[in-house]
Parts: structure tokens; C-alpha cells; sequence
């Protein structure tokens, strides 16, 4: 396969970005790409099918009304995926300059269903109305009509990085959006690079084909790029791509490129990943994603929802759920499920998360159930810390998560992390809130410390268990004094049980209580013998009594526990206490222990050490209510990255400060003069 000629994509690109200089007031800079690109692929596609335009016209003309389904003979006349049959291009669209808008549709209405279904998602009929108001029309069709993109001066391989540089060039300028359609391509080097670390010799086998799958696929950066990459290890081998695009126009480019690459452009499906999986039942080799940040899924609330309770996990969603208001979670549990089995040679997964899928939620809630889940199956191969202000739409940090079920020996029960975020240069100029970048070298470092698998400096490497951890609630007893004060007595008036009794009622109630003012004891039976009689004798109800009763009381950590009926200490809720005891290692696994009911003595054990060493010798009384114990899971990435900085002496300071003094004198003496 020949190499790509750069310096004739360059020129393309060029001559094509020349149309701008037409659309200049008339279209922000933001919208050039609305225009550019649907003709750049209706170019493309009018050039490739020149040789056989006429044969596919007689043919089309020939098979009206005798064949229900000419799709296929079509396109075989065609000799491509997509054909035309209308006897028009777009040179002959510009031989009738007064209808060239209804002619140029006529013509994009006359393609094949894939290739007229980008161009509608383009919204190319809006733009053609819009140009032909402005007066553009004729002019920037018979400017594309100059360019020559015939597959003998431009292969496959050229047309799709033309496409691309441009794609790049116009979500560059498209700063408030770009982050949603588009991620910067150094970032996609480094994380294809994560993904195919291991399978180097894998995927330089002659002849070698695999698929991959990017769920939320934008313009589809990440599998250009995965592409390429594989192109440069194996020129022989193939890797059959797959996307879903929730966006109609972000599809549209994702479509169109694949098209103008020779790929099979029916691989890349419009629609939510969610509620309308493209490919169910369909496993791949590798999958990559860079899902938006944050994105709340009340829309597809139901169709998750309904999918987990009937499949549970044997479907996509049955570890758990996130909150409403963030679905990356389900994209990760979305790309799990489409991994293949371990005797099929398993899947390689990277998607990039901000810094809450780590730690959001706590033990028992949706999100710690999938960190848990997949953690425990021993799927978390590591987690990469990369810079802030990678992106263009956001100056938050960001994380690579790296997910397979089939780990390197040395890697199984282990989750390695790697502290990127300070390998960055500044960019000379921001782009958005994109005010970093990786240079090659430090995609070659992060590449080294990543696969090198050694602890250091910026790595480090943990079993599983260590992100685990037991959420315990540790109690103490109920311990109360009855007292007759004025503070007990206003609490008794202030009673909503005895709100919708007679005031006089109360009243009277008050007035016998104030009779023993000043009585105060923790022998409740002492305390009833007094007051018992007149709260009965004021007919109010067990509700009323207990509301009474509740005023009455006071906490005194000097009082004797209270006792319920059987013995057992009464819970104090007011000093109910929340506590993470570390998982022990040798526990049972998540498949035997999906439903935690603390069946192992490990459990207990570390709870009781953990009780007796922490808790007992400041409150002795304490105890844990197992019953209420669960497993949680995060990732305290910084955490780990720690380093403590010890402040700067006092005296060091405090020089500072008046040399700071000095200079503000200084200062003022000059503007004073």
C-alpha cells in the first residue's frame, strides 16, 4: 500500500478551505463547515462515480418498473457502494445557471439511500437555499467543480486524511461545541496506543482482521486514528470499524469519511447507544469511547431501566446504575457487554472519564456497584491521569480508564495507576479551553510508564482489593434523663403530635407538670411513678403520650443505657457514626458474593479489629450493626498521588512580605513625586 502523499492532501485541503474566502459574511466561521464539507463528499462521490455514470443511468432506466429491489445490480454496475442515477453532475448542474439549487437537489435526491442519507443529515437543502440567497450557489458549486478528487489523483487513503484535516480544521474554529463532536487527535494517539500496547505482535500477523467499536463515535476521530495506527504496524492487516452517533451531523461526517475511505460506511448507525443499540448481540475486539461529560438520561430513563430489570446481567445494565444526571457509567457498562469471551481471545476496551466515575457515590449506590463489578471481575487494567485543559470544551481533568478481560499474567489481580498530569506542554495558542497539549514525547512516556508495569514515581500498582473498603455504622446506646424545666415544658407545647388539641387541653397538661418542676432523674420508672398519671389523665392518645414523653427527655451521656424489651440497648441515632473499614484480602469473589450479607468471617474479623483498635478506646460502649454494612468501591486517584509540601519557614515569609512592603513604598514614592 503507498504511503499518503502529504503534500498533495495539504494542497487539497487548502484550495478547498479557499471556499471560505466566499462564505465570509455571510456565514460565521463556526458554520463554515456546514457548507464545505457536504460538498467536499458530494464531490468526492460525484468524481468516483464518473467512469460508470452513464452505464448506471441506462441501467437505472432499463430496471424502472420490472425489479422491486435494484439496490444490488446497481451497485455492481456502480463497481462501489453508492451509485446515482440521475443524468446530471455537478459540472452539467452549473449548464442551467438560473435552477441550480432545484438541479443540484435533483441530483443529491438521485443517490443511493446511504450516501443521500449523509447529505440529508448534513442538512445540505437548508444550506443550498442559504447559499442561493446569498448569490453563493453557482459560485461555490463551480469552485468545488475545479478541484479534482477523481481516485486516481486522490486514493482512499489520501481522501481520508484530507477529510479529516479538514473536519479538524472546522471544529478548531467551532470552539463551543468541539469538545462534543471532536477530541484532540494527540490525545487519541495516546489512547490507541494504551489500547494496542500488548497486541503489537498480534496485530502484525499477515492477514490479520479485527473489529472495533466506538459507541458514541462523533466524527469519528478515534477510529481514524485506531485505523492508522494499525496501518503502520501491519500494512496487510484490516480492522473493520463500528459506530453509533447520537448527533445527525457529527454522524453525517463520521459516515461520510468512511465512505470516502472505502470503508463500509453501513457500520456507522445513527441513534442513541442506549435505547437503540445498533449492534446487540455483536462482539468486537476493541472498543473506545470519549462520551460527553456529565450528560444526565431521564429521556432513555424507562428503555434502561425496563432492559435491567428484564435481563439483569445477562443484559447491558445489570451491575447497577448511575445517577440520572451522569450516564458515563452506562457507556462503559454498554462497551463491557460487547466485549468478547475470553475463549474467543477477549476484548480491549479505554474511554475517557472526568474525575467522578472514580469516587461519585457512596457504598451500596449505583456507582460503586459497577466500580465493584468490574473491579472484582478483575477488568480494571489501570487508570491514566491526564493533564487539565486537554479539551476544547472543558478545563477539567481527565482520566483514562483502561478495561480487558483477558490481563497479561503480571497484571491479573492488580489495577495499575499513572500520574500524567504533569506531562504537558502549553499551546502557543488556546483553543477554546484547550490550553495544553501532548507532545510526541510525552505520548512516548506515558506509553513507557504505562507498559512498562513498574512502580515509580508516577505509577502505581494495587491489588483490587486495596480500592475496596466496608461502610460500617457504628452505634452507641440511648442514654436519657427525664427532667420538668421550663425548656422541657416549652418543648412540650411545641409538640406536633398535640398541635391539634384543644389549647386549653394543654394548658391544663402544662399547669399539672409545672406543679413538679425541677424533678430530674434517669430512673425512667422513678420519673413515670410522678408524671405517668398525669399524661395518662389528660386522655391523649399512645402517639400523644410517646410526643410527651419524647419532650421530656433529655440526652445525658452520664445515664445508664436504655434497655428495650429484650435487653438490648436502645440505638441513639444522634450519634449514630459511618466508618471504612479497608476489604480484606482474602475474600469471596463478586460472583459468589453478588448479594452481601457478610457470610465470611474475614468480614467480621477485619469490622471487629478495625472496632477494637479505632473505636473502643474512645467510646467503649460502641458497636457495629452488621446488618447495615456494605462493600464500597472508588478510586482515589490524587490520593494516592500524593506528596506532601512542607510549608515555608515563617522567617522565609515574612521576608517576603516586606520586601513586598518595600517595593509598594516604593511605589507610591514615585507616584507621590
Amino acid at each position: 500500500m503507498a504511503a499518503p502523499n502529504r503534500e498533495s492532501i495539504r494542497n487539497h485541503a487548502a484550495f478547498i478551505w479557499s471556499v471560505a474566502d466566499l462564505l465570509r459574511g455571510d456565514y460565521r466561521q463556526s458554520e463554515y463547515g456546514r457548507v464545505i464539507l457536504p460538498f467536499t463528499v458530494l464531490r468526492r462521490l460525484d468524481c468516483v462515480l464518473e467512469p460508470t455514470k452513464d452505464a448506471v443511468v441506462q441501467r437505472a432506466a432499463a430496471l424502472a418498473g420490472r425489479v422491486d429491489n435494484v439496490d444490488p445490480l446497481l451497485r455492481q454496475v456502480a463497481g462501489e457502494q453508492f451509485y446515482n442515477t440521475s443524468p446530471l453532475t455537478m459540472r452539467r448542474v452549473l449548464d442551467d445557471p438560473n435552477n441550480v439549487a432545484d438541479n443540484l437537489l435533483a441530483y443529491t435526491r438521485a443517490f443511493s439511500s446511504g450516501a443521500a442519507d449523509v447529505l440529508e443529515k448534513f442538512d445540505l437543502p437548508v444550506q443550498v437555499e442559504r447559499l442561493r440567497k446569498a448569490d453563493l450557489l453557482y459560485l461555490v458549486t463551480s469552485k468545488f467543480c475545479e478541484i479534482d478528487l477523481h481516485p486516481d489523483a486522490v486514493s482512499n487513503l489520501e481522501m481520508g486524511y484530507l477529510y479529516e484535516e479538514l473536519i479538524r480544521r472546522f471544529s478548531e474554529l467551532s470552539n463551543e461545541t468541539a469538545g462534543e463532536h471532536f477530541t484532540p487527535r494527540e490525545v487519541i494517539r495516546l489512547m490507541v496506543n494504551l489500547l494496542f500496547i500488548d497486541d503489537d505482535s498480534l496485530l502484525a500477523k499477515p492477514g490479520v482482521v479485527k473489529t472495533m467499536l466506538d459507541p458514541a463515535c462523533g466524527t469519528g476521530g478515534m477510529l481514524s486514528v485506531a485505523e492508522d495506527h494499525l496501518r503502520l504496524l501491519n500494512p496487510q492487516a484490516r480492522l473493520s470499524v463500528y459506530g453509533q452517533e447520537l448527533n445527525a451531523e457529527s454522524y453525517a461526517v463520521c459516515r461520510s469519511d468512511m465512505m470516502l475511505k472505502g470503508q463500509d460506511a453501513t457500520k456507522i448507525v445513527l441513534g442513541n447507544s442506549f435505547s437503540e443499540d445498533a449492534f446487540g448481540g455483536q462482539r468486537f475486539d476493541y472498543l473506545l469511547a470519549n462520551p460527553p461529560f456529565g450528560v444526565e438520561w431521564k429521556k432513555v430513563e424507562r428503555a434502561i431501566r425496563d432492559e435491567r430489570s428484564s435481563t439483569g446481567y445477562s443484559g447491558r445494565f445489570g451491575a447497577g446504575l448511575p445517577r440520572i444526571n451522569d450516564g458515563s457509567f452506562l457507556f462503559l457498562q454498554h462497551m463491557i457487554a460487547k466485549m468478547k469471551p475470553l475463549p474467543e481471545g477477549g476484548s480491549r476496551l479505554a474511554i475517557v472519564f472526568n474525575g467522578s466515575p472514580l469516587f461519585t457515590g457512596a457504598a451500596g449506590s449505583g456507582e460503586s456497584e459497577i466500580r465493584r463489578w468490574i473491579i472484582e471481575n478483575d477488568w480494571l487494567e489501570a487508570v491514566v491521569a491526564l493533564p487539565d485543559q486537554l479539551f476544547y470544551n472543558t478545563g477539567i481533568s481527565t482520566y483514562f480508564w483502561i478495561v480487558t478481560n483477558r490481563k497479561t499474567p503480571e497484571r491479573r489481580g492488580f489495577v495499575q495507576l499513572v500520574d500524567a498530569r504533569e506531562l504537558w506542554q502549553k499551546m502557543r495558542k488556546s483553543l477554546g479551553e484547550k490550553r495544553k497539549e501532548l507532545s510526541s514525547d510525552h505520548i512516548a512516556e506515558i506509553t513507557r510508564l504505562y507498559g512498562s508495569f513498574v512502580e515509580g514515581e508516577r505509577v502505581e500498582i494495587l491489588p483490587n482489593e486495596a480500592f475496596g473498603f466496608l461502610r460500617i455504622a457504628v452505634e452507641r446506646p440511648l442514654r436519657l434523663r427525664w427532667e420538668i424545666t421550663d425548656e422541657t415544658l416549652a418543648a412540650v407545647r411545641a409538640a406536633k403530635p398535640l398541635a391539634k388539641l384543644h389549647p386549653e387541653l394543654v394548658d391544663g397538661l402544662v399547669e399539672s407538670l409545672c406543679k413538679h418542676q425541677g424533678l430530674s432523674t434517669a430512673d425512667r420508672a422513678e420519673f413515670a411513678a410522678v408524671v405517668g398519671p398525669l399524661v395518662t389523665g389528660a386522655g391523649l392518645s399512645t402517639p400523644q403520650q410517646r410526643a410527651v414523653w419524647d419532650a421530656l427527655a433529655v440526652r445525658d451521656p452520664e445515664a445508664p443505657p436504655i434497655l428495650k424489651r429484650k435487653g438490648e440497648y436502645e440505638v441513639d441515632p444522634d450519634l449514630r457514626d459511618q466508618e471504612n473499614v479497608p476489604l480484606p484480602a482474602d475474600r469471596v469473589s463478586y460472583e459468589q458474593d453478588v448479594t452481601f450479607r457478610l457470610r465470611g468471617v474475614a468480614y467480621r474479623a477485619a469490622v471487629d479489629e478495625h472496632v477494637e483498635r479505632e473505636v473502643h478506646p474512645y467510646v467503649p460502649d460502641a458497636w457495629v450493626d452488621h446488618d447495615k454494612t456494605k462493600i464500597g468501591y472508588e478510586i482515589p486517584v490524587t490520593r494516592h498521588f500524593y506528596r506532601y509540601v512542607p510549608p515555608r519557614p515563617l522567617a522565609e515569609i515574612d521576608a517576603e512580605i516586606k520586601q513586598l512592603e518595600q517595593e509598594i513604598q516604593e511605589l507610591l514614592r514615585e507616584v507621590t513625586e
